[in-house]
């Protein structure tokens, strides 16, 4: 059995606790989650997976359970530990009775303030989370008793980083400031040396604020929120739906950009959906 994201909207929104995270801390952290699978383990004894379409950002996750399978794009690693998880790819994870994972979704990860991070090295695999998360907070995060002292304990240590590297966030609001906006206004096509000019600095600094942070260049990062906007809104309204609505010239421009998200296997996961497309080339 595989849950697929945007068509399984049930399972992800029931199976999962979450927390979104609000003010001045959002510029870094989308949401905390945690699995809580104890009822579907009657229904699939044998194990069942979670299908993620590329996003921006990074996932922490901290196994407060048994070992498990995760596969990014084509490489499947048997996860025994904790892990880092690039979320620009593919991503399918495989669970199994005694699976339990906390997570962290970073927009852009405040560890930045404290090491040297290049995130645009890391890609293409999991990476051990030790580096990137102190032991003692990890120890702490395990010994809680809940989803909600985990993300309290978050919260605060969070807080105190930002608040302690306020001075150094110039980089960080302009790259978000750059994404909410192309989200808010839809628009995902501006060229990278007029958002640069808006913020007074050359589009190679942009660029490498972008890669720093996020791990693909400006361009990159805006295509796929556009993409994963899109397709939320076929899915999900599919009567409000229009391909030029994203800045697509054409219904091919747009199936063309579609088709390369989701890849060939992931098309096929989502063959039924994909009637939708007829709708919309119809509008």
């Amino acid at each position: 059995m595989q849950h697929i994201e945007f068509v399984h909207s049930n399972h992800f929104e029931q199976n999962y606790h979450r927390y979104h995270v609000t003010g001045p801390l959002s510029l870094f952290i989308d949401f905390f989650w945690q699995t809580k699978f104890e009822a579907l383990w009657q229904q699939h004894p044998q194990g069942f997976s979670d299908v993620l379409f590329p996003n921006l950002g990074y996932s922490y996750l901290v196994n407060l359970g048994t070992a498990y399978d995760m596969q990014v794009d084509e490489q499947r690693t048997h996860v025994k530990g904790d892990g880092f998880l690039p979320r620009l790819h593919h991503i399918e994870a495989f669970h199994e009775p005694g699976n339990i994972l906390f997570g962290i979704k970073f927009r852009v990860s405040p560890v930045l303030f404290e090491k040297k991070v290049n995130f645009s090295e890391y890609s293409g695999s999991m990476f051990p989370l030790s580096y990137l998360m102190e032991p003692e907070l990890l120890l702490q995060l395990k010994k809680a008793n809940s989803f909600e002292q985990r993300v309290q304990l978050l919260l605060q240590h969070y807080k105190q980083v930002t608040e302690q590297y306020k001075g150094s966030l110039r980089p960080i609001q302009i790259i978000t400031e750059v994404l909410q906006e192309a989200v808010n206004e839809k628009r995902f096509t501006l060229p990278v040396e007029e958002l640069a000019a808006r913020y007074k600095i050359s589009s190679r600094t942009l660029q490498r604020y972008f890669e720093m942070a996020t791990g693909v260049g400006s361009k990159q990062a805006l295509q796929v929120l556009r993409i994963r906007k899109a397709v939320e809104q076929m899915v999900h309204l599919p009567g409000s739906f229009h391909y030029a609505q994203f800045g697509y010239y054409d219904y091919s421009h747009f199936h063309k950009h579609l088709r390369s998200f989701l890849q060939k296997e992931s098309i096929a996961y989502l063959q039924p959906h994909l009637q939708l497309l007829k709708r919309a080339k119809k509008s």
